[in-house]
């Protein structure tokens, strides 16, 4: 699980919502350890400004599975990677097709360079707002930037 780029680790229901709510964009998904079921994972998925949590578990075979919505069967996979590959789909049985990766990479790039902001100069706030995150986003997401930045400050204030 930790060489999956969406793979955000232990970070806890708020955490995941929150780094969600920043980037905003219906589809994105990221996955961590659940919280509540040792040795279970969560698939959440943001849509219309709520998130989706789905569990993601392995099987005694090996295979990853998702619980989705009642009525929707049961696909195995033999690695998650897949997993992710087929409910990039639309009626897989989830709110809405995984669009937008949110990697823990890129939040571990956004994290390094914020660090380096405030060493190389000490007026810099100790928390970047929201705005500073998504004026650090590469051009190519900037489409449609102005909807998410409203989302996200009424997500946090």
């Amino acid at each position: 699980m930790e060489k999956l780029p969406v793979y955000h680790g232990p970070i806890g229901k708020e955490e995941g919502e929150r780094r969600l709510a920043v980037d905003g964009r219906d589809g994105s998904y990221l996955v961590r350890n659940s919280d509540s079921v040792a040795g279970v994972y969560c698939l959440c998925v943001l849509c219309k400004g709520l998130v989706y949590t789905y569990r993601l578990h392995k099987d005694d075979a090996g295979s990853w599975a998702a619980e989705s919505t009642p009525g929707v069967q049961k696909r195995y996979f033999r690695q998650i990677k897949n997993l992710i590959a087929a409910f990039q789909k639309p009626g897989q049985g989830i709110a809405i097709p995984l669009l937008y990766a949110v990697t823990a990479q890129r939040r571990a790039d956004t994290h390094t360079h914020r660090e380096a902001q405030t060493a190389s100069n000490s007026l810099s706030p100790t928390h970047s707002s929201p705005d500073a995150y998504l004026q650090q986003r590469p051009p190519h997401a900037a489409q449609g930037q102005k909807s998410r930045k409203k989302k996200v400050q009424q997500a946090f204030g």
